[in-house]
C-alpha cells in the first residue's frame, strides 16, 4: 500500500450527515443555555459556520442570527486568522447568552480571535480536532489531528480508484 498526503486522510462529511451532526450538537445545546431566558442569539463563523449554525438555530427556535467573518485558510493551508466581518456588536455585547457556531475548530486560533470579541458566548462546533477542543464549550464528533474534513459544499461525485487492483 502507498502512503497518503496529508489531505488524502480524509472524513467526508455528506449533507445527511453534516445535518445530523448539527441537530445532535442542537440537542446537546438545548440545556447548556442561559436558565431563565435561553440562547438569544446564534453568531455562525463564515462561512463553514452557517449551515450548522443555520440548523442550531432552527431546533433551538432561535430567531436572532448574525455572523462573523474570519479568514484564515486558502484552499487547504492555514494563515494568520482575520476578522472580515463582525457581528452587530450592540445586539451581541461580550457574548452572554450567545451562542457561536462553527463546522470544525482545527488549531483554535481562528476561535482564540472570536473569544476576543465575545468573551462570554459559548462556542460549539460540529466537529473538533485535539489542537482545538479547548477552545470549544461543546462539541459532536472528535477526529485526529491529521485528517483533513471534506464538508459537502467542497465536493463532487466522481470515480476513485480503488486502494489495491483496478477491478
Amino acid at each position: 500500500m502507498t502512503d497518503r498526503l496529508p489531505h488524502e486522510k480524509g472524513f467526508h462529511v455528506s449533507w445527511d450527515q453534516l445535518h445530523r451532526d448539527a441537530r445532535a450538537l442542537a440537542w446537546r445545546l438545548q440545556t447548556q443555555g442561559p436558565q431563565d431566558t435561553g440562547w438569544r442569539a446564534v453568531v455562525a463563523i463564515t462561512r463553514g459556520g452557517m449551515t450548522p449554525a443555520m440548523i442550531v438555530a432552527r431546533e433551538l427556535d432561535i430567531r436572532t442570527v448574525d455572523t462573523i467573518s474570519v479568514k484564515s485558510y486558502n484552499h487547504q493551508t492555514q494563515a494568520e486568522p482575520r476578522v472580515i466581518k463582525s457581528p452587530d456588536m450592540d445586539l451581541i455585547g461580550d457574548g452572554t447568552g450567545v451562542l457561536i457556531v462553527d463546522d470544525l475548530v482545527d488549531t483554535g486560533r481562528t476561535l482564540e480571535v472570536v473569544r476576543k470579541h465575545m468573551p462570554k458566548a459559548h462556542v460549539a462546533t460540529v466537529y473538533a480536532k485535539p489542537m482545538g477542543k479547548p477552545m470549544v464549550d461543546t462539541f459532536v464528533t472528535e477526529v485526529s489531528q491529521d485528517t483533513w474534513i471534506f464538508f459537502p459544499w467542497d465536493m463532487a461525485l466522481q470515480y476513485v480508484e480503488p486502494y489495491r487492483g483496478r477491478d
